[in-house]
Order: C-alpha cells, then sequence, then structure tokens
C-alpha cells in the first residue's frame, strides 16, 4: 500500500492578488482591503505589510497614514473573490480528483497513489504556474505525509523563492529541519490562544510539541491537541472530508451612517440576511429547527431612542425552504419593531441544524413538503444558471439603503456584464 501524500494549495494573499488581476499597475505595491463598511483592515499583501502595517486596524486611524505611504485601498468585493475563487478551485480539482476546498482560498488534494513524491513536487511547481497563467492568482502548494505537515510546508513555500511555489516535506530529516524552526503558534489547530500554556511548559517550536510524551498531550491539550501531535510526527489522522458542518449559521450587518428607521427597509434587509442563511443550509445539505432574528440600535448613542430586538423561533418541521424561513423571519420582526427607533444592526441566525435527509415530519403539518422542495429545487437550477437571487422573494427587494458602505468597492469584473473589461484593438 503506498505512503500517503498529502498537499495543500493556498493562495497567496488571496484578496489583494484578486485586485491586483484587473489592477496589474499595482503588483508590488502595497495593498490593503477592508472589512463590511470600510471599518477595519481584513486583509494585506506583503508589500503593505514590510511597512508595518498591522491587521484589524480601524481605517479611520490609519487613513492619512496609508495615504502618505501610497496604499491602495480596496472595500471587500466578495462577489469577485468567490468568483477567481471558483476558478482557481476548478483548476485544482483537474489535477487531483480526491479533493476538498477547506475555505475560500485553500484546498487540500489526496496525492496518494499519484506517483513518487519528487515526481508530483515537479507537477506541483507546473501546477502553480498553471493557475497564474491561467487566472493571476499566486499559489503556493506543500506537501507532506499529514495535512499539518503540509500547512507547515506550505509556509516554507511562500516564504523562500527557492522552492518555486512548491515545498515538500518526505524525509525525516526534512520534517525535523523543519518543525526545528516553526513557531509552535504558527502551526494548525494549535493558534495563539494557547500560546501562553504552551510556553509554560517550554514549548515554543513545532518540534518541541512533538517531543512530550501523549499522556501529556492527551491531558493537556484535548483529544485536538492530540491529532495534531500526531500529525506533526508523520501520523495521518485529520480528515478534512469528516469535519463537522455549522451548528449555527448566523448573517449580519451594520448599517452605514445613523441606521435605519424605516420598518420596510430592516424588513428587507432581515428577507436578504435569511435567504443568505437558507442558501448556506442547502450548500451543506442542511436544515434548521429554529432560527432567531435580532435587531438593534447604536450602543453608543445615547441622545436617540434605543431598543434591542431577539426574537427565536421553533420551527414545527425542519426546513430550508426559502419562502418559509424569510416569511417567519420579518412576521416576527414586525411583532418587536418599534418606530422611531434608529437601528444600527441586524441579523438572523438559523440553528438546530440537521441534516436534510433525516427530517422528522410533523403529523397535522398544513405545508405540502413535497412540493415546497420541488420549488425549491427549481429555483436552485434558474439561480445557477443565471445568478445568486435571480430567483428572489419580492420582500427582499432592490434597495441600497441598508447595503455595505463601500467607498472603495472595485467592479465585478467576472460576473457583471456591465463591468467586463473594454479592450480597444
Amino acid at each position: 500500500m503506498p505512503a500517503p501524500l498529502f498537499a495543500i494549495a493556498d493562495c497567496n494573499n488571496f484578496y489583494a492578488s484578486c485586485e491586483c488581476v484587473f489592477h496589474p499597475e499595482l503588483r508590488g505595491k502595497p495593498i490593503v482591503i477592508l472589512s463590511n463598511n470600510d471599518g477595519c483592515i481584513v486583509a494585506r499583501n506583503n508589500e503593505a505589510k514590510a511597512l508595518g502595517i498591522k491587521g484589524g486596524l480601524p481605517y479611520y486611524q490609519v487613513r492619512d497614514q496609508l495615504e502618505e505611504q501610497g496604499v491602495a485601498v480596496f472595500s471587500s468585493n466578495y462577489t469577485l473573490y468567490g468568483d477567481m475563487s471558483k476558478r482557481v478551485m476548478h483548476l485544482l480539482s483537474d489535477f487531483c480528483p480526491d479533493c476538498w476546498q477547506y475555505s475560500i482560498d485553500e484546498m487540500f488534494l489526496d496525492l496518494t497513489g499519484m506517483g513518487e513524491s519528487k515526481e508530483l513536487r515537479t507537477r506541483g511547481i507546473g501546477l502553480v504556474k498553471r493557475i497564474i497563467k491561467g487566472t493571476g492568482i499566486p499559489i503556493t502548494i506543500g506537501m507532506a505525509s499529514t495535512k499539518t505537515l503540509a500547512k507547515v510546508a506550505c509556509r516554507f513555500g511562500k516564504n523562500y523563492k527557492g522552492y518555486e511555489g512548491c515545498c515538500l516535506i518526505d524525509t525525516e530529516e526534512q520534517r525535523e529541519k523543519a518543525l526545528r524552526i516553526f513557531p509552535i503558534e504558527e502551526v494548525w489547530g494549535i493558534g495563539f490562544r494557547r500560546t501562553d500554556k504552551l510556553k509554560y511548559y517550554g514549548i515554543k517550536t513545532a518540534w518541541d510539541f512533538t517531543q512530550k510524551n501523549e499522556h501529556f498531550i492527551r491531558r493537556e491539550f484535548t483529544v485536538t491537541g492530540l491529532r495534531t501531535w500526531k500529525e506533526l510526527r508523520g501520523e495521518s489522522c485529520i480528515d478534512v472530508a469528516e469535519l463537522p458542518e455549522k451548528k449555527s449559521i448566523c448573517t449580519s450587518r451594520s448599517f452605514q451612517d445613523e441606521g435605519l428607521s424605516r420598518i420596510e427597509d430592516l424588513e428587507e434587509a432581515v428577507a436578504n440576511f435569511a435567504a443568505t442563511c437558507v442558501r448556506k443550509l442547502r450548500q451543506q445539505h442542511s436544515c434548521c429547527n429554529a432560527l432567531t432574528v435580532f435587531a438593534h440600535t447604536s450602543r453608543f448613542r445615547f441622545d436617540v431612542a434605543r431598543h434591542y430586538l431577539n426574537v427565536s423561533i421553533s420551527l414545527p418541521v425542519p426546513t430550508n425552504n426559502l419562502q418559509e424561513i424569510v416569511s417567519v423571519a420579518v412576521s416576527n420582526l414586525r411583532k418587536q419593531w418599534r418606530q422611531g427607533c434608529l437601528y444600527k444592526k441586524a441579523g438572523v441566525i438559523v440553528w438546530g441544524i440537521c441534516p436534510d435527509t433525516a427530517i422528522q415530519t410533523a403529523l397535522f403539518d398544513p405545508i405540502d413538503r413535497q412540493k415546497q422542495n420541488d420549488l425549491s429545487k427549481a429555483i436552485d437550477e434558474i439561480n445557477k444558471k443565471n445568478g445568486y437571487n435571480t430567483v428572489r422573494t419580492a420582500i427582499q427587494g432592490y434597495s441600497d439603503k441598508w447595503h455595505l458602505k463601500c467607498e472603495h468597492l472595485s467592479k465585478q469584473y467576472t460576473t457583471n456584464l456591465k463591468d467586463i473589461i473594454k479592450v480597444k484593438a
């Protein structure tokens, strides 16, 4: 039986790289991406990091500094980033059919039995070049006998150009050398929250962690830490495909300026939040047993009426139907909304999530679930072919009053016909 070999393909500075694809004049220049409503810096490229710009800083605090240093600033363009992600993942899945997308910019590949490791590294370098040529997005590939070691290899591939975008750890000597200089807080599955505890026990590197005995790891770091310990020692025991689905899904947003005072605007926002939750439920083939609707005024203003709205509803039958969930969310919003309040934030949480194949029905359910499911599938097919939200509930509307503040938003070059780049010959 061939030895296991895994790879992680990780896009480099993904959000900034997406912007560079359509703004080639910015290559080699510092770029930052802002969060919802242009609040904080959520992504930076290497050039911005070299200037000492830190992630998480409020934009208003560093606006002047960014202008002085010539940093390009963009609002988060999730439509563009999502579409570019699909293109990269499609090319990666062509290279290896046994793969799992881990995040918007990462994919795991199972290369076991596909050839010798050195040969696969050569092919990996070719894949890096193919993706850059096909999408414009630079990626790094890390290969090793476990997924955690592959993440370690990927980090070295990003930091050292000599690897040509693909780093392979396939010998005991390479594993030890890599782990001896790899900070423990950067290990996948460890994180910065455990740093103080680890350093208390003298664990500063990934190698230090592997030198502790199994009993100690199990006692101090539970099963999750034990799996990471085994993976770093070369024993594959983490199956990404078996990671649990989300137990709850939340979609919320802060509103720009003073907030929303009209019930029509708040209803439209909540309807769209509920629709987004439904889309995520259907993507993971799940249903929800309950949902929560919330909205509140600004916590920092005492000169206006204040109100915190929060209502949870149990559903008679688990569902992922768009019309049902939107209707329940909006109708309960109306019951608690107060006139004269300026609502600064609202959201919808769906919870009590279960697989859509294990639904406990109700004897006196007034809804024709089969007819409902057939309609939902038809809507999914239309939206898949023509674009998300082509078919929507009427109450979702088209108003922009509740949308994000995006003063630095780039165009949706790949998904909106109006934004397609025009070339003059």
